[in-house]
Formats: C-alpha cells, structure tokens, sequence
C-alpha cells in the first residue's frame, strides 16, 4: 500500500500539478518544494508527452517547452530520487500510456518504485483496459488511480470499488484548463463514489480560484489543481517558486 492516503489524513487535501522540466528540472524542483513548503499535500508530477489529449493548450504549452528543452523519462526518474531527499509527501506520476508502453512497462513500474513514486495516473488508459498496467503496478506497490468523469454514469460503482490512492474526479467535460463556472452536479457523483468506497476523492479540471476551491472542497476529500499554477510557471518562468507558493499558500487556506 503506498502512502497516498496520508495526503488526506488532515483535512481537506491541496493537490498541485506540474508539468516536469517546464521551463527546465532545476525550476521544477523549486517549485515542488515551494508547493509543499507552503501546504500541498500531494503532488503530481506530469512527464511530457507530445499529444497530451486530456490537456488544454495551457499544460500542452508546457509539454511541448519541456521536451523542447530536452528533457527525458530517465531525467525526471534521476529528479524524482534527487527530491526524495527532502520532500515526504506523496507523489504521483500523470502520464500517458504510450510514454509508459514505450519505457517498457515492468522497467518504468520498477523505477517508480526505486525513485519514491507513489501513483500513477493514465488519462487515456480506459477502465476497462487497466489490467494491462494494474498487476505491475501493484507488484512494486504502486497505485494506479481511477478516473471519473461527469459521463461516468453507469461505471461508477464498478470503478469506485476497485479504486486505489484516491480518485480523481473530473469536474467538468472537456480539457483541463481554468474555467470560470464548474456546473457538474458533483454532489450526487461523490455521493454515488462514497456509498461504494472508503477511498477517498478529488476534483480537478478547471479549479483556479480559491472560491472555486473552497466549493468542491465542501463537496469532496481534496482538490486538484493543474493549469493556474502551470500558467503561473509560464508567466514567471524560472522565478516561478515564490508566485506558485503564495498561490498555493492562499488555495490550502481556501479549503
């Protein structure tokens, strides 16, 4: 069992995205420190891919400057080790299959355990399909996170009870990206996911404001944000440690 669910065990989850090695690894890092300096309870950390499907133009912005400028799976495992010295809190991967398939998948499970991985997200892995990742993962104890979406509906149930880590529940249809109104009834889709699991739920896709994290904080376990903060990045570029902490600092404060 990986230690994701310590992420929850005080309150109100903050999750932050970043897309590693935009604008290069060194910012990365202290970005990812600033994040939990400032209370992110968990991380994810995005490894580039050239067709980021679940993204909007913001995260493919940052995919495509960070393989711009060079960097590799390898580069991020090596980053992810180098972390681990001083970062406790949960991490987790949010890729795409195709990066995981042409690692080769037993290798790039092992990795993540050898470097302090803790989950792996796969947008463009259906449910149905897990089986080809799930017993690796589960062999190096890895949690393969589950998502749910608005148009869900009738898989819900089978998802959440086979849920591990946390599930990440998509507010809205369509890309990631900041959106100024979330109009999902995400009440009634946590509530269907909470009579069917224990494990605990966040949304993510369009939370940008700490309004909007406040309100699907009242309705899930934590909550996920992703484009604010790598817009943040793109903006500030290598200066961008101290603007994400302070944003993260108000958006935890928010919850």
């Amino acid at each position: 069992m990986s230690k994701i669910h310590t992420a929850f065990e005080k309150g109100k989850a903050f999750i932050a995205f970043v897309t590693c090695g935009d604008p290069d690894l060194e910012t990365t890092a202290e970005v990812v420190r600033s994040a939990v300096a400032n209370g992110a309870d968990l991380v994810e950390l995005g490894i580039p891919f050239s067709d980021p499907t679940a993204e909007g133009p913001v995260i493919q912005g940052a995919n495509l400057r960070a393989l711009a400028g060079g960097v590799t799976t390898d580069k991020i495992f090596d980053f992810v080790k180098d972390l681990r010295k001083d970062v406790a809190i949960p991490l987790v991967f949010m890729t795409y299959a195709n990066v995981v398939f042409s690692y080769d998948a037993e290798k790039f499970m092992a990795r993540c355990r050898d470097c302090g991985i803790d989950g792996l997200i796969l947008p463009d892995l259906p449910f149905e399909e897990k089986e080809e990742f799930l017993p690796i993962c589960r062999k190096v104890g890895l949690d393969l996170i589950s998502m749910i979406a608005p148009t869900s509906e009738d898989r819900i149930q089978k998802i959440a009870k086979e849920a591990e880590g946390f599930l990440y529940i998509v507010s809205s249809l369509g890309v990631t990206g900041t959106r100024s109104e979330i109009k999902t009834d995400l009440e009634s889709i946590v509530a269907h996911v909470r009579a069917n699991t224990k494990i605990p739920c966040a949304i993510g896709f369009g939370i940008s404001t700490p309004e909007q994290a406040g309100k699907m904080a009242a309705v899930a376990d934590g909550v996920i944000v992703g484009s604010a903060i790598v817009k943040l990045i793109e903006k500030h570029g290598k200066d961008a440690a101290g603007p994400v902490g302070e944003f993260v600092r108000v958006m935890k404060e928010a919850l």
